[in-house]
């Protein structure tokens, strides 16, 4: 039997001076800030310091010719890559983020997070941020960008994140609550099936180790293109329940919507990571299904509408 090879997995090739070859060509989606009648969904790329983010916006709101229009929470969505496939402007991430806009609805925000290995953990984290202080000064300047202005909430802001995304929601909500926002205002967290590790291997996943989305070779060569080089999986970056400085300011994280499946090699890591935060006094809505395994959203739509309605319940109430 041949050995199981992670890389043909997921279809890369590392080259000698350590960049990655994606072989396979994920397509995607043109910004369209001007969509033609019938479009749901407008959207438009805005370039920050180091990368762009993307905004998502429904035609509804953009046609109506009341002066009353509620107006939108502001959602940033960090969109998930195992930290090393793709990016922003991404099928995939185009069809979840047009969906919030649209059914929530919602002003989504998508920062183009860097990928892994040309630019490692904590880069992400740095891009989402910078998205974030980018929203703040929108709404600081008289002619800030005019989506924001005259249909965002900036008192109702979220960060939600799918896999890798969860994981950099978690650790940008640490690094903002140390920063004056104002007027933005950050009232939720959502982390679908963070993305979470650690050195010692955990019983979900040596149950799960032939899992066919996320495979322990495929986990083992994430975090080893994904951690700064010298760093382990038990650095914080990646197991967050590790001793360390950003055990102090769990308590002051905002309320979370936590969602993971018992067939996740990740649940075991996700569980923990839910009993950390409300040892904190973290409040948590942990939402665990017994039968669905990792990222199942992606591949059946009647799981994609049930986390679109936690998602939804979670902002609205």
């Amino acid at each position: 039997m041949s050995k199981f090879d992670p890389f043909a997995h997921l279809n890369i090739k590392l080259n000698e001076d350590g960049t990655l070859s994606r072989l396979a060509k994920f397509p995607n989606k043109d910004a369209n800030p001007e969509p033609a009648p019938g479009d749901p969904i407008a959207t438009k790329d805005c370039t920050i310091n180091n990368t762009f983010l993307r905004i998502f916006i429904p035609t509804v709101v953009l046609r109506s010719n009341s002066t009353t229009t509620t107006r939108l929470p502001i959602v940033f969505y960090l969109h998930g890559s195992s930290w090393i496939l793709f990016d922003a402007a991404n099928v995939a991430a185009y069809v979840t983020c047009t969906r919030h806009a649209c059914e929530i609805p919602a002003i989504i925000i998508v920062p183009n997070c860097r990928l892994a290995p040309e630019h490692r953990i904590p880069t992400q984290y740095d891009d989402a941020v910078e998205a974030v202080l980018w929203v703040k000064q929108q709404a600081l300047d008289p002619n800030g960008e005019r989506w924001l202005k005259e249909y965002g909430d900036f008192s109702r802001c979220y960060l939600h994140g799918s896999g890798s995304g969860g994981n950099i929601v978690f650790n940008v909500a640490l690094r903002v609550n140390d920063m004056d926002l104002k007027p933005l205002k950050i009232v939720g967290l959502i982390m679908n099936q963070p993305l979470f590790g650690g050195k010692q291997r955990t019983k979900s996943e040596l149950k799960f180790a032939t899992d066919q989305m996320m495979p322990l070779p495929v986990l083992d060569l994430i975090w080893e293109l994904a951690l700064p080089k010298g760093a382990d999986r038990d650095s914080p970056y990646c197991n967050p329940t590790v001793d360390g400085p950003h055990k102090s300011k769990l308590r002051l994280l905002q309320r979370c919507l936590v969602i993971g499946f018992s067939k996740d090699p990740l649940i075991d890591r996700q569980q923990s990571f839910v009993e950390m935060l409300m040892m904190s006094g973290v409040k948590v809505d942990a939402q665990f299904d017994d039968m669905g395994f990792h990222r199942i959203e992606l591949v059946d739509k009647r799981w994609a509408a049930a986390l679109l309605q936690m998602v939804k319940e979670f902002i609205l109430n």
